[in-house]
């Protein structure tokens, strides 16, 4: 038979076991937390790394399109394009009316039109000068219809003398309110004579 166990041993055994226990349990939650901390941190660190290699790269596209308009070379603005008059229209003009060369240009003011012309044929370019016949010069764009201005003591401000070949002529229109401009395609209309589709020139 084995020998009776004291009570008091079996306390002490018993209060030895609970400690250890105890320590037990302590030393896994500590491990425990230590993990979890560390595992926090790694996280944390993870995250950060992350953070640093995405956050810069928002601005790039900002950046690209800032870049590409200080590299794209600016446009310089077109220039008033000169349209020469065809042959074809050289001829019907000389056979028909006498006269080539037909020119509208926009004056420095911009407040008169100019149009001039050649005579080659003076009997057929008498209608041109004939002061019975009022000139109009119509802007296809605008569609405004301009008049020759009649000064005092001068009259209307267009070379009305008998046609002499070889010379030019002209004659003015108003261009108050600067509704023909330069580019502008127009109709000019004497009498009978319609000249249409002449390119306004610049000053």
């Amino acid at each position: 038979m084995s020998a009776p166990c004291d009570a008091g041993d079996v306390g002490k055994d018993v209060s030895a076991d609970f400690e250890y226990a105890e320590a037990t349990m302590e030393r896994s939650v500590l491990c425990t937390g230590t993990t979890a901390l560390a595992a926090l941190v790694a996280w944390c660190c993870l995250a950060s790394v992350a953070w640093a290699q995405s956050g810069p790269a928002a601005p790039a596209p900002a950046a690209a399109a800032a870049a590409g308009k200080a590299a794209a070379p600016q446009r310089k603005p077109l220039a008033l394009r000169q349209v020469k008059m065809t042959e074809k229209a050289k001829n019907y003009y000389v056979a028909a009316w006498g006269v080539d060369k037909l020119k509208v240009s926009y004056t420095s003011s911009g407040n008169l039109i100019r149009f001039s012309y050649r005579v080659a044929d003076p009997e057929r370019a008498k209608l041109l000068a004939d002061k019975k016949a009022t000139p109009y010069l119509l802007g296809q764009r605008s569609r405004a219809l301009l008049h020759v201005p009649v000064m005092d003591k001068v009259g209307q401000l267009r070379q009305a003398a008998t046609p002499q070949a070889g010379l030019e002529y002209w004659m003015v229109f108003s261009n108050k309110g600067n509704l023909i401009k330069p580019g502008d395609r127009v109709n000019v209309m004497i009498g009978t004579f319609h000249a249409d589709g002449l390119v306004v020139e610049g000053s």
